[in-house]
């Protein structure tokens, strides 16, 4: 059965995190989803102050760059965060963006190379391996967690493209996938990583739910048009496209408000509740095992959508 959850957007307020984690908690969601971008909140600070405000809720963190700690500080923290809630930690760890990877004066020379030696060496720690390692990123002299968890979690990759993807499936435990993750996008990513048994797929799903279908795509469409321009992954492996993409070249964003309704629940959970639920249907027949809905980076609309969460998590 696939959990559902609601994402943490970066704009949130860090003191916000407990009452949203307590609030899904007893409305009945599955998770939390916490992000972490340069330079808003940090990550590990706000999993470990959801996971110790709550007792059921599972907390994942998608996810922390690779180089912006050193691979034992990240194992450290893994763990840590694993003890503070028993089987209730989701870590995500990826190539972070690389121009912001530059201002901070980390930016490996190969992200795919730098990214395999963190997930293998963290593996290893959190196993409670002593590891020396000597990589071109990752440098280890027989360094051994005095604590490491009784259970390890499962660490997933928030990576996109065939090499990555690849990668994932070779050294990781799962994927977790970046909004907005798509049915097609789903299956292509995990055909990419091998479709290794045991493969565990969350993802982050665009959210806007009103009453009326119309308000809820005049809302989504100017965040559609930019990403349309992008052609990121997620909406390029859509059947619909590039007919999606011709109608906004010619029409703008009116275009996308008036395209078929049915586009737009394989976009996102956008519309009603039910159209919600239909692109919830979509992704669980796709394969995924956890679902983070992920709300308006703005507070006062976002957070309102914290309970038609809580409606779809209890469907």
């Amino acid at each position: 059965m696939t959990a559902v959850g609601m994402c943490f957007p970066r704009t949130y307020p860090a003191a916000l995190v407990t009452d949203v984690a307590r609030r899904l908690e007893h409305g009945g969601a599955d998770e939390l989803w916490i992000i972490e971008d340069c330079f808003f909140t940090a990550g590990p600070s706000l999993v470990s102050a959801a996971l110790t405000s709550t007792e059921r809720l599972t907390v994942g963190l998608g996810i922390v760059p690779a180089v912006a700690r050193t691979a034992a500080v990240t194992a450290m923290e893994f763990a840590t965060l694993e003890a503070l809630g028993p089987g209730r930690f989701l870590p995500g760890i990826g190539h972070g963006v690389q121009g912001w990877m530059g201002q901070m004066g980390v930016r490996p020379k190969s992200p795919l190379t730098t990214l395999d030696e963190v997930t293998t060496t963290v593996t290893r720690l959190l196993a409670g391996e002593e590891v020396s390692f000597e990589g071109q990123t990752v440098f280890l002299d027989k360094v051994k967690l005095d604590a490491p968890p009784a259970q390890v979690p499962p660490i997933l990759l928030g990576v996109q493209g065939p090499k990555s993807m690849a990668l994932a499936g070779r050294v990781a435990d799962g994927v977790v996938l970046a909004e907005p993750a798509t049915a097609p996008y789903v299956r292509e990513s995990v055909e990419y990583a091998g479709s290794p048994d045991g493969f565990v797929v969350a993802v982050f799903a665009a959210m806007c739910v009103r009453p009326d279908r119309k308000a809820a795509y005049e809302w989504t469409a100017p965040w559609l048009g930019w990403r349309i321009g992008e052609r990121p992954p997620q909406l390029a492996a859509l059947p619909f496209f590039d007919d999606m993409k011709k109608l906004y070249d010619e029409s703008g964003e009116a275009g996308l408000v008036g395209m078929p309704a049915d586009w737009w629940t394989a976009i996102g959970a956008i519309g009603t509740l039910d159209d919600a639920a239909t692109h919830l249907e979509t992704l669980e027949a796709a394969g995924v095992h956890h679902i983070g809905l992920f709300p308006d980076p703005e507070v006062e609309h976002g957070l309102p959508q914290l309970d038609h969460v809580l409606e779809l998590s209890n469907r």
